[in-house]
């Protein structure tokens, strides 16, 4: 609990300085102004429009769950784990949403290498979801493709191997046979096998699917942000915002800094301000904007989660999940 709490106290250090050094960048007074001038009656849509992407990607991982056997977990308890890991996202890499394995040990004995899948599942098919809408983007913008096609080819190709039955059992096998990995072949076998049923073609089309509308949810949260701050409501309007969204979510993801600080954040900024021409205090006030009702909102409702489920960081797992 105590190295989770300084990683998750780094992430919103980073957090605050990356305010700062935006507000700084785009005039701190001049986006004061802006900010003042927001129409802030769009603030129930803009985090409606990220409730959606949210419920969406808890059904994903709900699904998820009852393809590897989890049918033992109510809803409830479900959806308090999946809220509970949101803040876990500024943790670097999100190495601490692999917690939410231990959670789901403790509430109902899943295999720590199985939930392990399912959150790693998770992210592959949330990849995805934001490459098929930065699809049309890259396309037009071709300066992006370079990161575009990297990233898909190493999702797809994670997805393709474990679908190779015989060569994950060879090597699965063949690590019984290395001293220092064989006292992990169980657990890995594990971690295959459940990869081998969530990456099967009908499971990743589900998932792929909704990932991609939850995110698209975000996009949209984008648009109205941009729309509240003046700028023109017109489809290419909404197009580059669920682009730069999506595109700058790939960038902060692969930059393996906690909630992809500094990456997304400077990729939202930049991208808004090349694509659209919108000034520097613009720019930086949507980012701010979006990132706190997307990033940062999601991050609270975790830590009120954490508030009243104090048995999530209790130091020995319930019997039922030991």
């Amino acid at each position: 609990m105590k190295n989770l709490t300084r990683k998750l106290a780094a992430g919103l250090i980073l957090g605050f300085l990356v305010f700062i050094a935006l507000a700084v960048l785009g005039d701190i007074r001049q986006v004061g102004e802006e900010l003042a001038g927001f129409t802030w009656s769009l603030v129930p849509l803009i985090l409606a429009s990220t409730v959606f992407g949210y419920v969406l990607r808890f059904v994903k991982w709900h699904y998820y769950l009852g393809r590897i056997g989890v049918n033992n977990i109510s809803v409830r308890e479900s959806a308090r784990i999946f809220v509970a890991g949101f803040p876990l996202a500024v943790t670097p890499g999100k190495a601490g949403e692999a917690l939410k394995a231990t959670w789901l040990k403790r509430a109902v004995g899943t295999p720590t290498p199985k939930g392990l899948m399912v959150v790693l599942a998770e992210r592959i098919s949330d990849g995805l979801g934001v490459l098929l809408l930065s699809t049309v983007g890259v396309f037009a913008y071709r300066q992006y493709w370079p990161i575009f096609s990297i990233v898909a080819g190493a999702l797809i190709g994670v997805i393709l191997i474990s679908q190779i039955r015989p060569l994950g059992r060879w090597l699965i096998d063949f690590s019984r046979r290395i001293p220092i990995v064989r006292r992990v072949a169980d657990p890995l076998s594990e971690f295959y096998e459940g990869s081998y049923v969530l990456f099967r073609p009908k499971a990743t089309l589900i998932a792929v699917a909704l990932g991609t509308v939850a995110w698209l949810g975000e996009g949209v949260a984008m648009y109205l942000v941009l729309l509240g701050l003046g700028v023109a409501p017109t489809t290419y309007t909404f197009g580059i915002a669920v682009f730069v969204l999506s595109f700058s979510t790939i960038v902060g993801a692969i930059s393996a800094l906690p909630g992809g600080l500094v990456a997304a954040d400077g990729s939202i900024a930049g991208m808004l301000a090349l694509l659209l021409g919108l000034s520097a205090t613009t720019a930086a006030s949507a980012t701010l904007l979006i990132r706190f009702a997307t990033l940062w909102f999601g991050v609270g409702l975790g830590l009120l989660v954490w508030l009243t489920a104090s048995d999530l960081f209790a130091g020995e797992p319930d019997p039922k999940g030991a």
